[in-house]
């Protein structure tokens, strides 16, 4: 399922690289949100493969919505949310057959990430170093569950949403909460996680995450908006983790740390854009 609100041509380079997979079990759904300009749309419709549908909702949803909605359209036992502007590389499929395979029971499965800029060269920005440190390092492959593994997210989100691919079921029994609009992706996984689910990763490269100014979680921690939706579900994985008698995991939850110095990194920006709004939720996420 690909989700659609923006650049055109990030579009096509993202249906392209589906298309290359060297797996043909695939089915690729192009969900267009009201985009303005037709062209898109139309590129997305003269592609003759059968595999490829072409959606276009009768009104906007926003980033939210649009995620619900392709939850509510997919039918394959496994769906990958894919954005717009991100590349598989040709072994996505592939690699993923493999680890289903290999961890049928997995409720979602991370594959290894390249990261990108606008212009398809790949980078490591401070914030990509760091999830780098903090995700578990395995050899190949492995399935891991239970606290440890809900302590590490609560340090520091290090999952590129994007990349990952969902057991439908769980997916469909939960969705995505309105409320979220960035941490839309970790609500969903610590709910998977204190359910008694099991993330499989895998440490073979096969998918090109792109960061750049444009994209929903850069501009919403510009503004602070995406603190304030981290704070709510800090508490409230704090007390699902007190619940539970995850200690570990509700201390991590409390102090969020990494989320705090995020927000002191966007100070600047805000500071030098004059928006005091943003400067005091970035102040206030960080002392909280």
């Amino acid at each position: 399922m690909m989700p659609f609100y923006g650049d055109p041509e990030l579009l096509r380079e993202a249906v392209r690289s589906v298309l290359a997979q060297t797996s043909p079990d695939w089915h690729l759904t192009v969900l267009d949100d009201c985009f303005p300009d037709l062209a898109p749309g139309e590129w997305v419709l003269g592609i003759t493969d059968p595999r490829v549908t072409y959606v276009r909702n009768s009104e906007n949803l926003g980033v939210t919505g649009n995620f619900q909605r392709s939850v509510d359209l997919s039918r394959a036992d496994h769906v990958v949310i894919m954005g717009c502007d991100d590349l598989m590389l040709p072994n996505y499929v592939e690699e993923l057959e493999k680890a289903i395979a290999r961890f049928p029971e997995g409720s979602y499965y991370h594959p290894g990430v390249d990261v990108i800029d606008a212009r398809g060269r790949s980078v490591m920005p401070l914030a990509d170093r760091l999830k780098a440190v903090l995700r578990p390092k395995v050899a190949d492959i492995a399935e891991l569950r239970g606290e440890p593994l809900a302590v590490g997210l609560l340090r520091g989100d290090w999952a590129y949403f994007p990349s990952i691919c969902w057991r439908r079921t769980e997916l469909i029994h939960r969705g995505f909460r309105p409320e979220f609009e960035v941490a839309l992706d970790l609500a969903l996984q610590l709910e998977i996680l204190m359910d008694g689910g099991s993330l499989v990763l895998f440490s073979a490269t096969t998918f090109r995450y792109r960061r750049h100014s444009a994209s929903v979680s850069s501009w919403t921690a510009a503004n602070g908006a995406r603190f304030e939706e981290e704070a709510a579900l800090f508490a409230e994985a704090t007390e699902a983790a007190n619940r539970l008698g995850w200690r570990r995991a509700a201390r991590a939850a409390r102090v969020h740390v990494t989320s705090r110095l995020n927000a002191l990194t966007n100070l600047v920006g805000a500071v030098s854009q004059r928006d005091g709004a943003g400067v005091r939720a970035l102040l206030g996420h960080a002392f909280r």
